[in-house]
């Protein structure tokens, strides 16, 4: 009998344990293993572990949602080392969180009341999780944590300050996925001048939304603003703050500070019991504080994306040509106020930099402008509002900082000299009798050139059909037709312009050469790098391949694939002309000791999600659906910012909407690189690509060659050695030694496996690459690989002449 009781006591006190609570006083307390739950239960509070950690801390989070999310977190800074955590609120009505080993504060809300003799203090965690204390009976809060939030931005609560106690809401990313301690990024609202939000990387401005409008922050896209949330901007004497609201209340979301400082909305999806990504802030570029420098413009659609505003030039032209745009932009010409300038219009951007701008809510467009105008420090102006018309008035007195081109229609009026002003706008100023005179002649003039050009083709056509084609002529019309057709941006380019811009083609300006024939670097006279793809007049191959990429890449515009601004057919010359990667290739970096050092963990897992972004647009999200055939590390191109573009598509092929697979008797690529489908059978797919992109995701993380890979005796390609350590546990082996203290291991593991998965020997076991691109961005339990293709080195297909190597075309011929 005295053994039935104690398993009863034992029963009760393990459900007392676990049992929630909705709120707690002065005389109780939240143990770890127990929970305070919201009056909805959306939200729940207790101690946790984020995820491989041992260390607890008391955090709110999502009751019904796995894996678990947090969005608020007490010691985020001094974490409880063992399972004896309690919180608490104290006598004075602060909440505290105890190591129960030795009763030591490791966190208090400094919450300061009267005499416990005259109220009591209630804890009580809301249903739209804010954390509040408040008198028992009253609905005053004395303390919220939405006051005092860590990662995450939730609907109701308040980005910005309060003006009169001083309370500044910020938001600070965690260390890591696994670590809350606060880490290098923080968003918060800059009220020096006109409040706008910001995003700092340590103390360096990293990102910057620009101020507000009257219907969202001036630097988001507009789709955002027209989103399924609806916003609340408030700014007076009192406070400054942004808050945001679902429409649909049922809808659970947030916006939260990554570890990679990326601002990103989520949504939960029900049916898919699965986060969705909305938005993210830091999508491109131009998304990065100030990249253009001073009297800069920053435009995603240019190559460079860099320019000079109306009536500027490049302060330091030689290093503007180079890419290093950090120095800015200056007057062309000195302006001499207040009699000898005046304001160029430029449109649709992103507002700079407000720190150093002076306001007025009150005063409409004319009167900012009249103001600007007596004011000679006055260096730009622009309504606040641009809804209802405009209203407001923002002008800046110093040098105009991160200006963009956005989908929005905000002006900004920039004071230029009028010599600059007339120079930029003397089209639309020129008087009735002039046009009249340059219309009369303009008509006159193209009659006569018109006769002149149809005599001109009537001798050239008659000259032509006497003549045999060249090669490089053989240009398919099908192709030229379909690139005036469908990409009317495309430029072309004369081989006068080509070849001064690469030195008359000098070997200094010379980047490489593969099948097609030889690739120069060049700078044309606006300042714009370029490579220059030239075709061999030796290589029928490398013809075909130019025909195929010119057919196809002009189609493509996605951030990961390299940008084709324009093509050369001049006499017996083809060339393409691309935008130019100033780090050149992946191999470069990936395979060469000395370099492997610059990409960290970080900048390799960015690549390798960003090749497969690239992958997805070409398998399933452009116009037509294109398999590479020749993807590897030699085709991925790197930016100045190390982001991946995938390159050479002189051997892709298109399928038509319900084709799946095709075959082929005469096999391309390169050996290490193609699947086992292809090179037996000839036949390929998306998976084919699948497959290339595995043996490229494990390249990366080991820094070795699948081709030229060995492993002490055992003879095992990288694709075995990977799944030998993968089936023992010891996959993280398989990451660089000196990169590894200060990886993600979460990451590093995550990466391998899904390699492992886009290399097993059968194509239908291979993921697509829509599944491998939701992999990287949720935390899912991932299917197990099988054994790999090729799973022992002499099982490779033996090299041969048929195969060159990763520089130039190959091929191999099926059995």
């Amino acid at each position: 009998m005295e053994v039935l009781g104690s398993c009863v006591l034992f029963v009760f006190s393990f459900l007392a344990t676990c049992a929630a609570k909705d709120t707690i006083t002065v005389d109780q307390a939240i143990r770890d293993g127990e929970t305070l739950v919201s009056t909805n239960e959306m939200y729940e509070l207790g101690f946790f572990s984020p995820g491989r950690s041992t260390n607890r801390f008391l955090g709110i989070w999502y009751k019904n949602v796995s894996p678990q999310t947090v969005v608020w977190v007490a010691n985020r800074e001094t974490p409880i080392t063992d399972s004896s955590g309690v919180f608490k609120v104290d006598t004075n009505g602060s909440l505290l969180v105890i190591a129960g080993t030795n009763d030591s504060v490791l966190w208090s809300s400094n919450t300061s009341l009267v005499s416990l003799t005259t109220i009591i203090p209630v804890a009580q965690l809301l249903s739209n999780g804010n954390l509040v204390v408040r008198e028992n009976g009253e609905e005053i809060f004395v303390w919220q944590s939405f006051d005092y939030p860590t990662d995450t931005f939730l609907p109701g609560m308040k980005f910005g300050k309060d003006l009169v106690s001083g309370i500044d809401r910020r938001f600070v990313s965690w260390k890591s996925l696994e670590d809350p301690y606060p880490g290098q990024y923080v968003g918060f609202m800059h009220t020096d001048g006109f409040p706008q939000l910001f995003e700092d990387n340590g103390s360096v401005p990293y990102t910057r939304l620009g101020p507000w409008n009257g219907g969202t922050f001036n630097g988001l896209a507009k789709h955002i603003s027209n989103s399924i949330i609806t916003h609340k901007f408030v700014f007076n004497d009192k406070e400054v703050y942004y808050m945001y609201t679902p429409v649909n209340s049922s809808v659970m979301s947030r916006v939260y500070v990554s570890p990679k400082g990326n601002f990103l909305t989520m949504i939960w999806i029900d049916k898919l019991r699965k986060w969705s990504q909305y938005s993210n802030v830091n999508t491109d570029t131009c998304g990065r504080y100030g990249l253009c420098g001073p009297y800069g413009k920053c435009n995603m659609d240019n190559s460079p994306v860099c320019s000079c505003m109306e009536g500027f030039e490049p302060r330091n032209p030689v290093n503007w040509s180079a890419s290093e745009w950090s120095n800015g932009c200056r007057r062309r010409t000195p302006i001499d106020c207040p009699n000898g300038d005046g304001f160029q219009v430029v449109k649709n951007i992103k507002l700079p930099d407000t720190r150093q701008s002076w306001y007025n809510r009150n005063m409409t467009l004319g009167e900012c402008a009249n103001a600007c105008k007596r004011n000679c420090s006055c260096a730009a102006y622009a309504n606040i509002e641009i809804t209802n018309g405009g209203s407001g008035c923002l002008m800046w007195s110093g040098d105009l900082m991160d200006v963009r081109t956005i989908d929005e229609s905000q002006d900004l009026y920039v004071r230029v000299a009028k010599s600059d002003l007339k120079e930029s706008t003397s089209r639309s100023t020129s008087n009735r009798r002039r046009r009249t005179i340059i219309a009369a002649v303009s008509i006159l003039s193209i009659l006569i050139i018109g006769i002149l050009f149809i005599a001109i083709v009537c001798a050239w056509n008659k000259k032509k059909r006497s003549l045999v084609e060249t090669p490089a002529q053989t240009i398919d019309k099908e192709y030229s037709m379909e690139i005036h057709e469908d990409d009317t941006e495309l430029s072309y380019f004369s081989l006068t312009t080509i070849s001064k811009s690469t030195n008359d083609f000098s070997d200094d300006n010379k980047l490489g050469e593969g099948g097609f024939g030889p690739v120069y670097r060049g700078v044309l006279d606006d300042g714009r790098e370029i490579a220059v793809k030239r075709l061999s007049k030796t290589s029928r191959q490398g013809l075909n391949e130019f025909k195929n990429e010119l057919k196809f890449i002009a189609k493509l515009q996605h951030r990961n694939l390299v940008k084709l601004l324009g093509y050369c057919n001049q006499g017996d010359e083809s060339m393409l002309i691309y935008e130019y990667m100033p780090n050149k290739s992946l191999d470069l970096f990936i395979f060469e000791l000395n370099r492997s050092s610059i990409l960290d963990w970080s900048k390799r897992f960015h690549i390798i999600q960003g090749i497969a972004r690239g992958l997805l647009y070409l398998h399933q999200d452009s116009r037509f659906k294109i398999v590479h055939r020749d993807l590897k590390a030699a085709n991925i191109l790197l930016d100045a910012d190390l982001n991946p573009k995938i390159s050479d598509f002189g051997l892709a092929r298109m399928f038509r909407e319900h084709e799946n697979e095709a075959n082929t008797k005469r096999v391309v690529g390169t050996l290490g690189y193609i699947s086992p489908e292809y090179a037996v059978e000839g036949t390929y797919s998306e998976k084919t690509d699948v497959f290339s992109y595995g043996v490229i995701v494990l390249e990366i993380v080991s820094g070795k060659k699948n081709r030229e890979f060995s492993h002490e005796k055992d003879r095992d390609n990288l694709l075995t050695h990977a799944w030998r350590l993968y089936v023992k546990g010891t996959a993280l082996e398989l990451f660089s030694a000196h990169m590894r203290d200060s990886c993600i291991e979460s990451e590093v593991l995550r990466s391998i496996h899904i390699g492992l998965l886009c290399v097993q020997h059968h194509a239908k076991d291979r993921p697509t690459m829509s599944s491998v691109v939701l992999m990287f961005d949720q935390d899912s339990v991932l299917p197990q690989p099988k054994q790999p293709a090729f799973f022992a080195k002499g099982s490779l297909p033996s090299d041969n002449s048929s195969f060159a190597n990763e520089v130039t075309l190959t091929t191999l011929e099926p059995r």
